[in-house]
């Protein structure tokens, strides 16, 4: 399955300058001069667009402007539009889904060198996009996808125009079904918290600007997905069953029970959030009473109290759990390896 996006980012601009007044005259004795500014500023930065422009009161010329500042500091340089406007372009990198508060100049004096005598802060944020998200994971190996950039890049970490493919045409089409290209479902989110476990993140399947410097870094390092790609299927068929896959092939196949009618398994997919050897496991009942089951091993939590784990039963295959996906020791135990954080649990009817 192929499909196309586009890689452009939108910008927003807010006007947030003074209107235009006229310059306060040269005084003919210093030879000094003086400007009011009036600005357009971006909202959302990115490398394809200038991050503001300035308005100057008389005419002026980007070879006497002194640097912009900003925190944290971005190189950046000043462009020429009009004889009295300039705007000012990004020319190193931007740190996604990153704040920078930008000096905005309202005020310069030139004696004879220029300085801008007064400035207002304003925040703006990097931009990011669910297609750069995908594409980077993408080319980590973390997702079931790859992706091919229609044109060659110098920087591979850049959001580019490109193509999405498939890898794993054996995997249930229940899974390929779920991939759709710039949505923030299960398929991402679970590639999303496998990266952060990887990288010792908190898992939080939502891509801050930590992550966002992490996945930077990890494509320029070229440091892929340690593991494969795995996946779990649950059928709540009769008997029902738990299928392993291990990249698109089947790795293991064990009889399970699932939820009973009153406290049923929960169909849809989900990403393993969180993973014990071994832990209590309490709760309440359909009767109301409480219990509480020591040592459970091999345990993957799925969707809120569900989890996949063993659990001592006389036979397998049918409804007898309170919503998790109860296996026999053996099968736990071999499972267990393969459902790391980020890994997707899909239960179907």
């Amino acid at each position: 399955m192929t499909r196309r996006f586009p890689a452009a980012i939108a910008l927003s601009l807010g006007i947030l300058g003074a209107t235009v007044v006229p310059a306060i005259g040269a005084s003919a004795t210093t030879g000094t001069r003086s400007f009011t500014i009036s600005s357009d500023v971006a909202t959302s930065l990115t490398l394809r667009l200038p991050i503001l422009r300035l308005h100057f009161s008389a005419n002026t010329k980007v070879k006497d402007l002194p640097l912009l500042t900003t925190r944290p500091a971005l190189a950046t340089t000043w462009q020429q539009i009009s004889p009295r406007s300039v705007q000012a372009v990004v020319t190193g990198s931007i740190k996604p889904a990153t704040q920078y508060t930008i000096l905005l100049p309202t005020h310069m004096t030139c004696s004879p060198t220029c300085s801008f005598t007064s400035v207002r802060p304003r925040v703006a944020t990097a931009a990011t996009s669910t297609t750069w998200e995908e594409q980077l994971l993408a080319e980590l190996n973390y997702l079931p996808v790859s992706f091919s950039a229609s044109s060659p890049q110098s920087d591979s970490t850049q959001p580019a125009n490109g193509t999405f493919t498939w890898k794993y045409p054996d995997l249930p089409q229940t899974l390929q079904s779920q991939w759709i290209v710039g949505a923030n479902g299960a398929i991402l989110r679970g590639a999303l918290m496998n990266f952060q476990s990887v990288n010792n993140l908190p898992t939080t399947g939502v891509a801050d600007a930590t992550t966002w410097s992490a996945l930077i870094a990890d494509v320029t390092a070229k440091k892929v997905d340690p593991t494969s790609y795995n996946y779990v299927s649950v059928s709540e068929g009769s008997p029902e069953t738990l299928t392993l896959y291990v990249k698109d092939h089947v790795q293991f196949r064990t009889l399970v029970n699932t939820g009973i009618s009153v406290a049923p398994t929960a169909t849809g997919t989900y990403p393993v959030y969180e993973r014990f050897l071994s832990t209590t496991m309490s709760g309440t009942n359909p009767d109301g009473s409480h219990y509480s089951d020591p040592d459970i091993q091999w345990v993957s939590y799925f969707n809120g109290g569900d989890a996949l784990h063993e659990f001592p039963r006389y036979s397998y295959g049918y409804p007898q759990s309170l919503g998790c996906v109860e296996m026999p020791f053996a099968s736990a135990q071999t499972v267990f390896p393969f459902t790391p954080i980020g890994t997707l649990v899909t239960v179907n009817l």
